[in-house]
């Protein structure tokens, strides 16, 4: 078998892993430091501004990793036809991709705004008024931006699949640019407070729909979208799509509900626990986050292997690429605790919500140097090869019994506090890292087709 793959011509040299890793990081790296810039500009308002955001956020991060769900669906069925050769196909994916995630994005629109009062008064649970407030602002500007990020996720699907993640990563970048600057003009300018940092948010999230829309329009590329309004969706290919999608969005979305049920808990222990852990989960995000970005690359490079049949380079590079996010995460991890000073010096936080960031950041570092991967990395092969049903169901499980369970039980039985809340989520990492393990040298993975 070793023999056989070594006569097989690679699908994938160095050079084109780096080519798409390197623009991948540097895109998410750009998307999460403008969050880092917006919490902190936001923090020059106050800590009832930073928990208002915050909590919001959380909401939108549910919505946005909807959508990548989606888009991951999107990618992996046009990916394995572009595997099998089949353009014609692959073309058809991703325009029912797009039309459909900008449709269903219009709805789930639509209902945020029904269910404000619902998500400010029950969801947050015990929070002052202040901070509701705060909320209510931010959350009533930023949820127009929704349909837009909707498309912007499958518009950038489209060029992964292709191998070009340059392109989004530039898109990223220009947006990312406006975006501070429209912060700076606004909060320390006009001194709009929390208005400041939502206008920007959506003047730059439909300005990047916009363009990465019109730039997959041509026709040039390997593949593209229909110029027309007149869609007719395609049920069949959307039913594939979703395949790979509802799992995973299921497993992202129970996820997020499951952080918020927590943040709830997390209200309970005042201000200052909301704030710290605010601002721990903005800068623990960049210790992963090479990890995260390495991950939409390797659903592009398994689908690719499992559309052509070739399931031992396959699993070349999925051994390959955990290399390559464990590595990268050792770096991102030492670099963030090397800048943690600075950064918490520049939020200017209270001693009690600054302890609590810096305990929370150390603890975060260790584990993704030592399970992250296996936990998160791992079951993007699964998902890729169309083996999405698995790593949903024993996330969900791991998520609720250990995530949420033991949250509470920490937290309150065990007066950790919020401190409590975040062990919980370390204990959820080392179960679904054994569970991942297993599953992958079992080999049941290389058994399933999504086309």
């Amino acid at each position: 078998m070793e023999q056989k793959f070594l006569a097989t011509k690679k699908l994938f040299t160095n050079r084109d892993l780096f080519k798409l890793f390197l623009p991948l990081i540097i895109e998410q790296f750009l998307e999460y430091l403008v969050g880092l810039v917006d919490s902190i500009m936001v923090a020059h308002v106050g800590e009832a501004a930073v928990s208002g955001v915050s909590l919001v956020d959380f909401v939108m991060a549910l919505l946005i990793s909807l959508f990548a769900a989606l888009s991951t669906g999107g990618a992996v069925i046009a990916g394995q036809y572009l595997g099998k050769k089949q353009i014609e196909e692959s073309k058809e994916a991703a325009d029912q991709l797009v039309w459909f995630a900008g449709a269903i994005s219009v709805i789930i629109m639509v209902i945020i705004y029904l269910a404000k009062p619902l998500i400010l008064n029950g969801l947050f649970g015990q929070i002052t008024d202040e901070v509701r407030k705060d909320a209510n602002t931010y959350l009533t500007i930023v949820a127009v931006s929704i349909p837009f990020l909707a498309l912007y996720n499958a518009g950038a699907a489209v060029f992964r699949t292709m191998g070009n993640s340059k392109l989004p990563m530039k898109v990223m970048l220009a947006m990312n640019i406006a975006h501070a600057v429209g912060n700076a003009i606004l909060i320390y300018g006009f001194h709009l407070g929390t208005e400041g940092v939502a206008i920007p948010t959506l003047i730059s999230r439909i300005a990047a729909a916009a363009i990465i829309i019109t730039l997959a329009l041509n026709k040039k590329q390997t593949i593209y979208i229909k110029k027309s309004l007149k869609h007719k969706f395609n049920w069949s290919m959307i039913k594939k799509i979703l395949g790979i999608g509802i799992p995973y969005g299921l497993e992202n979305g129970l996820f997020y509900l499951g952080r918020i049920i927590v943040l709830s808990l997390v209200a309970t222990f005042g201000t200052a626990a909301i704030a710290a852990n605010a601002v721990s989960g903005t800068i623990v995000m960049f210790e992963v986050l090479p990890g995260m970005a390495i991950g939409l690359g390797l659903t592009v490079v398994i689908s690719r292997c499992v559309g052509a049949g070739d399931y031992e380079q396959a699993k070349y590079y999925t051994k390959k690429i955990m290399g390559i996010v464990y590595v990268a995460n050792v770096l991102s991890s030492a670099l963030v605790l090397a800048l943690l000073p600075v950064i918490l010096n520049v939020y200017g936080l209270s001693e009690t919500a600054t302890s609590l960031t810096t305990q929370i950041v150390w603890w975060h570092a260790a584990f993704t140097v030592a399970i992250w991967p296996l936990g998160y990395t791992l079951p993007v092969t699964f998902r890729a090869s169309g083996d999405a049903k698995f790593p949903m169901i024993f996330s969900i499980l791991s998520m609720f019994f250990c995530r949420i369970a033991l949250a509470y039980l920490l937290g309150i039985y065990f007066n950790m506090g919020m401190f409590g809340t975040w062990v919980a989520m370390f204990i959820d990492w080392i179960v679904k890292a054994i569970i991942f393990v297993y599953r992958y040298i079992s080999g049941k993975w290389t058994k399933f087709h999504a086309i």
